[in-house]
């Protein structure tokens, strides 16, 4: 590990990585040893591995997967599913499953399909939901913490796509801890300082089941085009996506931000599920959903 100047044989690598995520926890006071703590799986490499360490830490760590229907030709979240429940059952860990499907009346590419946010950008309708979920079953399920198994590639791809646009909304809010407020949940990524072949090397030395196919809905997505322009950067200066991010952190309380990014903070009950929105009225979730319940029914009348 250049970035790190450090060599791990497989014994001490399987050491390293649960002691430094211990650290990161303790250090960005991520959650203390007695929380209940909700990890978002998503079957691959990851959050697999996330919820692998926390449980090795001794922390009371369940499972949330949640079913978007993506299946075509790959059958790609039959698969994720079936490696998040193998996962769970080989060491006798709680997993809850939430349908979309079921609970809301359509898979996700259909969703996409019916609605003007999904057929523009199928992965905003997909990150819509799943916040919302997510954050729905940690406080309904009575959890402490939300965790999430965003990595270091993964943050710093974001703080690279909202600096060239100068989001400074997501800028304002970006980090690897996002504090409960009223109708919010606390939020962690425990693994934001782990490099992606960071994450990839512990599950496969730890002998984790993951999916490797990334979503089909990914293809193209900026995402990956920044992680890819960050890769080269790394490849010439080892450590710099580390300093990237963690500078950013360290700057990020003397930024100053416009108040148009304090103002989105001002937020009122949804009138249907009473979850907090920017706007009167319903939330995005509910005003979305609502389309595609009733776009269903009326394919069906």
């Amino acid at each position: 590990m250049r970035q790190h100047k450090l060599s791990l044989c497989k014994a001490h690598y399987l050491e390293w990585v649960p002691a430094q995520t211990q650290r990161f926890i303790e250090e960005y006071d991520m959650f203390k040893p007695q929380a209940r703590v909700l990890v978002a799986v998503s079957g691959g490499k990851d959050s697999l591995a996330l919820w692998d360490v926390l449980s090795r830490l001794g922390y009371l760590a369940d499972g949330l997967y949640i079913d978007l229907g993506i299946d075509g030709n790959n059958g790609y979240s039959t698969t994720s599913q079936r490696h998040c429940v193998e996962f769970a059952d080989q060491r006798g860990l709680g997993l809850h499953i939430y349908d979309v499907r079921e609970h809301e009346g359509a898979s996700i590419p259909t969703a996409s399909r019916l609605t003007r946010r999904g057929r523009e950008k199928p992965c905003s309708l997909c990150g819509l939901t799943k916040r919302y979920i997510m954050n729905r079953m940690t406080l309904e399920k009575g959890y402490d913490v939300l965790a999430t198994g965003h990595n270091l590639d993964d943050e710093a791809a974001v703080l690279f796509s909202n600096t060239l646009q100068w989001q400074v909304g997501y800028l304002q809010r970006q980090g690897p801890v996002l504090e409960a407020r009223p109708g919010f949940a606390k939020k962690v990524k425990p693994f934001f300082r782990f490099y992606e072949r960071e994450t990839a090397a512990y599950a496969l030395l730890q002998g984790i089941d993951y999916i490797y196919d990334e979503c089909p809905h990914a293809l193209g997505a900026k995402s990956i085009y920044y992680k890819e322009t960050l890769n080269r950067l790394e490849a010439d200066r080892p450590g710099a996506k580390l300093s990237f991010f963690l500078s950013y952190l360290r700057a990020k309380d003397s930024l100053q931000f416009s108040p148009e990014g304090a103002q989105r903070d001002l937020l009122s009950a949804c009138d249907q599920c009473g979850q907090p929105s920017s706007a009167p009225g319903l939330c995005a979730f509910c005003r979305t959903w609502h389309q595609v319940r009733q776009r269903v029914h009326d394919a069906g009348s």
